[in-house]
């Protein structure tokens, strides 16, 4: 969702500041801002609609010395993106960045009137400024006006607080949106994402819900809602510079679909033994005796995290053929009246590990008693310091916001959990060497897709680029390989696409066929073959433009063929679903999107 950083410190400002804004584009904004303070309080505030480079030409003509600021990329959710709805917001001597959503923003916004509170904005954070003002005339310092601000809102929040009469810190509080302190020699860096701290330090403190700190040049000073202070944990980040560079791709997109043979590589890395044919997860902390236990496994997620739910749940149900598996949707699940059998273990699926609506399903299921593991990729995020255990994916930043890399892993990640548990069950030496054999395969498979059909699949692009719909169907495995793929047309490309199993074609989609729609119909050389083909002719019999993507030697009648030479079998959706990714940015780049930055979208999804 939104960025924020923050510094004080002995360097520019504005500089730190617009260079973690940078690092923060991947997130979606549309509008950016900074607040800086001089060594009397004076405030240069600087705010702007659009891109962040627009930002950075409006400071070099309003360049400051100054030592201590903050700033903010805006996703708009209350108003429309605007220079006057961008943050920092001000209100008398305070000056606020805020991710997340005050539910109760517009009570506040009434009782903060009849004290004279003119309000330009139509946000809930300018409200948020006020009340931190108003609160601060009685107050002792910043911290404990902050504090006793956030007792009266509802809702979720990530700030970072300046006063124009206390100079020399920053005052930050997290409750449901991400925020890490970032400490150096006499400085203090501030961010909503460990990214925008790369190349300043690599010595974080995580702030926990209902958390605040100072921030001086001092150092931090951690506190929570009752005033008790807390000793920070320093951590040590992972991620490096390199991470986050597109290394001489034309866009992050295309580069983390490339990076997919290095980071399935990863997520198997010390977790599968080719050579005895073995697999261990030593995350999840359970005993062969509680996998043994286990009948039912729920995973939740959102959007890709959801498709590869959706995708693993086939090989789960393979392996452990006496477990239900469900997959369910988190914005739905979280306000459901639903059950939970004794022996669930629940696996909750999240690339940022804070996602708004599968972190309230997190806690919802912790509450009630349930198991739950993480299958996570960033370090330190709240779902992955919630859930009981769990499975690190590993594969680095992803800035693009349509995920990829994510996906494959986070399928690989569930596969290993899936072959953990049957072991614990006496699964056959053969199924279980079947299969490692095969993902130790896979990082080849998908080096090999690429060099091979990238050019062929940038040719269909060019060949479809005019059509406004389009329909993806495949069926069994193949079926939310369809999904996730109309999901990346869709986010990047902005044509409307729909995925369906192929069976369904015939209840409803079907009609759809006709010259403004192309289709890509997925189809396997396996046991339902048949039933598969018979799906892709009656399409062709209503005049579909089909692109088939399939491993099959034998003829298929459609407008377009790509044929997949795959050495793997229970694994090959995976492989086509990197046809659909290429597929996705090649017609996004012939249509002149924003790839990495889709209109309207955001990389971590922190709010409703």
């Amino acid at each position: 969702m939104c960025g924020i950083v923050g510094y004080i410190g002995n360097k520019s400002a504005q500089g730190v500041l617009v260079s973690g804004l940078k690092r923060l584009e991947y997130r979606g904004y549309d509008s950016a801002g900074i607040a800086t303070l001089g060594p009397r309080g004076a405030a240069t505030v600087l705010r702007t609609k659009g891109k962040v480079q627009e930002l950075v030409d409006l400071v070099t003509t309003h360049e400051k010395s100054d030592m201590i600021g903050i700033g903010h990329t805006r996703w708009a959710t209350h108003g429309a993106p605007s220079k006057r709805n961008a943050h920092p917001h001000v209100a008398g001597n305070i000056h606020l960045v805020h991710n997340g959503i005050i539910e109760n923003y517009q009570d506040l916004k009434v009782m903060l009137a009849r004290h004279d509170y003119d309000f330009r904005s139509d946000t809930d954070t300018e409200v948020l400024a006020a009340l931190i003002d108003y609160v601060a005339r009685d107050a002792d310092s910043l911290i404990d006006a902050v504090r006793s601000a956030c007792e009266m809102v509802v809702g979720a929040y990530g700030i970072a607080v300046l006063d124009t009469r206390s100079p020399d810190e920053i005052v930050v509080a997290r409750k449901g949106s991400p925020l890490v302190l970032g400490v150096g020699n006499g400085e203090v860096f501030i961010a909503s994402d460990a990214s925008a701290l790369l190349g300043y330090t690599k010595q974080v403190i995580y702030l926990q819900d209902e958390e605040l700190a100072i921030c001086r040049t001092s150092g931090v000073e951690l506190s929570d809602m009752a005033s008790s202070t807390l000793e920070p944990t320093v951590e040590t980040l992972e991620m490096d510079l390199e991470a986050v560079q597109k290394k001489g791709y034309d866009h992050f997109l295309l580069k983390e679909i490339h990076d997919q043979p290095d980071t399935v590589e990863a997520t198997l890395r010390g977790r599968i033994n080719p050579t005895v044919h073995t697999a261990r997860l030593g995350g999840i902390n359970m005993t062969a005796e509680e996998l043994r236990d286990v009948r039912h496994i729920m995973i939740v997620g959102c959007g890709t995290a959801y498709y590869a739910g959706m995708l693993a749940k086939y090989y789960i149900e393979q392996l452990l053929g006496d477990v239900m598996v469900s997959v369910e949707v988190a914005s739905e699940l979280r306000y459901r009246s639903f059950a939970v059998q004794e022996g669930t273990v629940a696996l909750i699926v999240s690339q940022s590990g804070e996602t708004a609506d599968t972190l309230a399903c997190l806690m919802e299921l912790k509450r009630r008693g349930v198991r739950t593991l993480g299958v996570v990729n960033a370090v330190g995020s709240t779902i992955a310091r919630e859930v009981d255990g769990g499975v690190y994916v590993h594969v680095g930043a992803e800035i693009s916001v349509a995920s990829t890399k994510a996906f494959t892993s986070q399928v690989v990640a569930m596969i290993l959990f899936a072959l953990t548990a049957a072991d614990a069950r006496g699964m056959s030496p053969e199924r279980r060497s079947e299969l490692i054999d095969e993902l130790e395969l896979l990082p080849s498979e998908i080096e090999k897709v690429l060099a091979a059909h990238e050019k062929e699949v940038k040719a269909v692009a060019k060949n479809y680029m005019q059509y406004d719909h389009a329909l993806y169907v495949g069926r069994d495995t193949l079926m939310p390989v369809a999904l996730e793929g109309a999901l990346k047309l869709k986010e990047v490309s902005y044509i409307h696409a729909e995925g369906y199993p192929a069976g369904e074609l015939k209840h409803g989609p079907i009609s759809l066929i006709d010259d403004r729609f192309f289709e890509v119909f997925y189809l396997l050389d396996n046991w339902l073959y048949e039933k598969s083909q018979s799906n892709l002719i009656e399409m062709n019999a209503r005049g579909a433009h089909a692109i088939v993507v399939t491993d099959t030697a034998r003829k298929v009648e459609a407008e377009t063929v790509l044929r997949v030479s795959t050495k793997l079998d229970l694994l090959r959706p995976l492989v086509f679903n990197i046809i659909s990714q290429l597929l996705a940015y090649y017609l996004a780049v012939q249509r002149d999107t924003d790839v990495d930055q889709p209109r309207n979208l955001a990389k971590s999804v922190t709010v409703e």
